[in-house]
């Protein structure tokens, strides 16, 4: 594989410690203990917990070394960037500093739109003028007032920096066959105009600093039922896009490292789609991964479409670049409803009758913990949330598409609410670094859903998932080092094994 905390956040910034200030036995193992639970951690530093027995013995394996994580974080959008601008100037850096500084959850993996997407604050391309093919037109004027003021500000509070994958929800509405925003194809005649637009782009944002780490060809190419923007592309015309034009394009103008990731939609389709991407040497050239998000299902994160992606490309990227709970009104000052199965997606109300069992009500927090958990052991070595900020009504979206993210902010009286979510992201994101190595664990425990990762500093990060509603206990062993820890009911721990 290519190489590649404030009363909102008061427990972030603590010292980093061992869980025990006493004199550890030869054959104890020592740990640092963080915690989210639905009784109130906020990555809590957990220093005092029982010692009991426990049959469970989790056993920690560096030895068997997988993927090599590329990062965690969410995603730049203009509804986000906008609200961050209503903010006071303290709030703003508040929301900033908690999303990439050290202090912080230290996000080193984000995607941002190319043009408008429905977390827009209306339509717009950065190429208006019909068939002027040099696209001449083309401005990111747009984005200047909100986004990339973002993002420049992340890029200067990130000590580590952070990798960005750009999409686009569809292209200039004049290329496509219906000539709208929402829904069509893109004309094979303006295949080029395309790879242009794209090349054109990267120049703009490097102007402004700002260096694109990804591409993908088009948000969710099978489309969203044509209700915002969006451009369809099958698995053949994409590769013939990516092949001929786009991958050509970019090595030609000197963008040939950013790295193009295919596809960019819901697991299920995964197979047919890598079928094509890398059916041969040529047709695999210019594809460095592939992009997938999580809205086929509340629950069930698809391991066997995963482990076959990897396998068939197994030096290839494998990124989730989308995720969020959608159709959804975030609850405010609610830690508490983030916990519960009722705050759920819309596949519950409109899932059809053969694919209802693939939505039950499911809590966000579990959902998040469960998905994150399931793809790093089934060979995904990226995870991307969606917005970062939205407002009580889950927006502001032109098209009404409301969504919850981990930050909630109320602009009219400056304030922000810091969701479980939040702390959730951060359990992976903070601890678990770019570099990283996926490692194997033995878990006897069906209750716990557990992974851990080795970072470059030689430190061990173990991630477990308690979704039951009794604590548990389980001891904890790598190389017959031994510490029995417990986790309350409804609650996602970080265990750092520090380097030995």
């Amino acid at each position: 594989m290519k190489a590649s905390r404030y009363s909102i956040l008061p427990l972030l910034i603590l010292t980093v410690m061992s869980c025990s200030s006493e004199k550890k036995e030869s054959k104890s193992l020592e740990v640092e203990i963080y915690e989210t639970s639905e009784s109130g951690n906020k990555l809590t530093r957990i220093t005092e917990y029982s010692q009991v027995d426990s049959s469970a013995v989790i056993k920690i394996l560096p030895e068997q070394k997988f993927q090599t994580i590329t990062g965690f974080g969410g995603s730049f959008t203009e509804s986000s960037a906008y609200l961050l601008n209503k903010l006071s100037k303290k709030n703003r850096d508040t929301i900033l500093q908690a999303y990439f500084a050290d202090e912080g959850a230290r996000y080193s993996l984000t995607r941002t739109h190319i043009a408008s997407c429905d977390f827009s604050l209306n339509n717009y391309t950065y190429a208006p003028v019909a068939e002027d093919m040099s696209l001449e037109s083309f401005s990111v004027e747009e984005d200047r007032d909100d986004l990339i003021p973002m993002i420049k500000e992340a890029m200067v509070i990130s000590k580590d920096g952070f990798k960005i994958i750009a999409s686009p929800w569809t292209a200039p509405p004049w290329m496509k066959d219906n000539n709208e925003y929402v829904g069509g194809k893109l004309l094979p005649k303006y295949y080029d105009a395309f790879a242009l637009y794209f090349s054109k782009y990267l120049n703009a944002y490097k102007a402004e600093g700002i260096d694109i780490w990804g591409l993908t060809p088009v948000n969710e190419p099978h489309g969203n039922g044509n209700n915002w923007e969006s451009m369809h592309f099958n698995p053949e015309e994409e590769t013939e896009f990516v092949q001929n034009h786009l991958g050509p394009k970019l090595e030609a103008d000197g963008y040939g490292k950013v790295n193009i990731l295919g596809y960019d939609q819901n697991r299920k389709g995964i197979q047919e789609w890598v079928d094509e991407m890398y059916k041969d040497e040529a047709s695999s050239k210019y594809f460095d991964g592939l992009a997938i998000h999580w809205y086929e299902s509340t629950y069930d994160f698809f391991p066997k479409e995963l482990q076959y992606a990897h396998h068939k490309a197994p030096n290839k990227y494998l990124i989730e670049t989308e995720g969020c709970v959608d159709s959804e009104i975030p609850k405010w000052q609610d830690d508490a409803w983030y916990w519960k199965k009722e705050a759920t997606d819309w596949g519950w109300d409109w899932a059809s009758a053969e694919e209802k069992h693939l939505h039950p009500k499911y809590a966000p927090v579990n959902r998040y913990a469960r998905d994150i958990i399931g793809c790093l052991n089934n060979w995904v070595d990226g995870w991307v949330d969606w917005n970062m900020v939205l407002d009580r009504q889950g927006g502001p979206n032109w098209f009404e598409n409301w969504c919850v993210a981990p930050v909630i902010v109320d602009p009219e009286n400056d304030e922000v609410y810091f969701t479980p979510l939040y702390y959730t992201m951060a359990h992976f994101s903070k601890y678990i670094r770019p570099g990283a190595k996926v490692i194997g664990v033995e878990n006897p425990d069906t209750e716990l859903q557990v992974t851990a990762a080795q970072n470059p500093d030689g430190s061990i990060a173990v991630v477990l998932f308690n979704e039951g509603n009794s604590e548990k206990s389980f001891t904890l062993n790598l190389n017959d080092k031994l510490e029995t820890i417990k986790i309350n009911a409804q609650a996602i721990q970080t265990i750092i094994i520090p380097q030995s």
